[in-house]
């Protein structure tokens, strides 16, 4: 489940880097820059950052590998792998500017959930980036996906909590590697070098894996409840990609406006999320016709405080999944997939779950099609 879950976000990641405008930078190639050894253990990713439109030089001849990452570095990067989407607004920031090289980027990466100030209206546009921050950030970025611990790195305990689950999934993962003596340094800041074989490591380590695919001429149904219509234009994007049958789960009792407004104490969502015996939602409909003829069911729906939002347990718990391929997605504007897909399964205990994928609001066709094409679901 984990292999389905890193191929997932790793494919989407290699599209996303790979559609950028590649850029020419003057140093060449060979050595990349002046102040990049040929032998240099960082040079093969200064190339391919470089090649990829992910990170430039500090000039026109030199990277500064040893130079230190910086938070506005590290949201323009982010902002580049990401295909440096059109973004609307301002931020909240009083020391960022407008019109400079990272203010789209800042923005972006606020409005993504990625980066946050300090919480005295700061940004910290020259901080430096510990270890452990880009472990954060890109975790975030990945969909923030559940890792098992492993073993213990010898400074575990200086690992900030907020940290913690986002290290064991890029230990897990390959994308960051302890230093010396098994200590990940999580305080320690991180080089453009080493920023650099993180984003080589991230994009390129699983490119080679496959997940194994669901039998020929699989028939394919997209099951979802939608909040704010979020993730009814996910699912839409899923069943145009794969050819599959939309169910929409709807409550008898619709949730509201007023309903979902989770800022007021006395709202639907607030009471039911303190009162978990009044989560049990009741469906206009549970079974789609044909059930017994689907192979593979989508299942889609918001997070809400960081699990699935409870009208879809009814769905999982009412149908017999036994011989089906479930892939469970979410629509979140910060929040991961977490242990949301794990919970399903549990609740349904049949079929075949694959750990799934995270979708921002904002995720357009292409992305969603690129993760579905992923996934080698053949027929539909």
């Amino acid at each position: 489940m984990e292999k389905q879950k890193r191929m997932g976000a790793i494919f989407m990641a290699l599209v996303l880097g790979f559609s950028l405008n590649l850029t020419a930078f003057a140093a060449g190639e060979g050595t990349v820059f002046s102040d990049v050894a040929a032998d240099a253990w960082y040079t093969d990713a200064v190339a391919y950052v470089r090649d990829n439109g992910l990170m430039g030089g500090t000039s026109d001849t030199t990277f500064e590998p040893e130079g230190t990452m910086t938070r506005s570095m590290l949201s323009a990067t982010l902002y580049r792998l990401a295909g440096s989407p059109a973004v609307t607004g301002e931020d909240a920031f009083s020391d960022t500017e407008e019109g400079v090289w990272y203010t789209d980027a800042v923005l972006w990466a606020s409005q993504q959930g990625l980066v946050g100030g300090y919480g005295n209206g700061l940004f910290g546009t020259n901080d430096p980036v510990t270890r452990e921050q880009i472990a954060v950030l890109l975790w975030r970025y990945a969909g923030s996906p559940a890792a098992e611990a492993g073993a213990d790195f010898a400074d575990e305990g200086t690992i900030s909590d907020y940290a913690a689950q986002a290290v064991d999934w890029a230990r897990a993962s390959g994308v960051v590697s302890g230093a010396e003596g098994n200590r990940f340094l999580p305080q320690s800041n991180a080089t453009r070098a080493q920023v650099a074989a993180i984003l080589r490591n991230y994009l390129t380590m699983a490119a080679s894996e496959e997940p194994e695919p669901p039998e020929e001429g699989s028939r394919v149904l997209v099951a979802y409840f939608s909040a704010t219509g979020n993730t009814e234009r996910v699912a839409g994007h899923i069943a145009e990609a794969t050819g599959g049958d939309l169910f929409e789960l709807t409550p008898s009792d619709p949730y509201t406006d007023e309903d979902l407004n989770w800022t007021d104490e006395n709202s639907r969502v607030v009471y039911e999320y303190e009162n978990p015996d009044a989560r049990d939602t009741e469906l206009t409909s549970y079974t789609p016709e044909n059930w017994a003829d689907y192979d593979v069911v989508f299942i889609g729906y918001p997070i809400w405080w960081y699990d699935a939002a409870w009208p879809v347990e009814g769905f999982v718990e009412e149908n017999d999944f036994t011989g089906k391929t479930v892939i469970p997605f979410c629509t979140s504007s910060s929040s991961g997939l977490g242990e949301s897909g794990a919970r399903l399964a549990e609740l349904a205990g049949t079929g075949t779950w694959l750990e799934g994928q995270r979708f921002r609001s904002s995720a357009s066709q292409e992305d969603v099609a690129a993760w579905v094409d992923s996934l080698n679901l053949a027929g539909g």
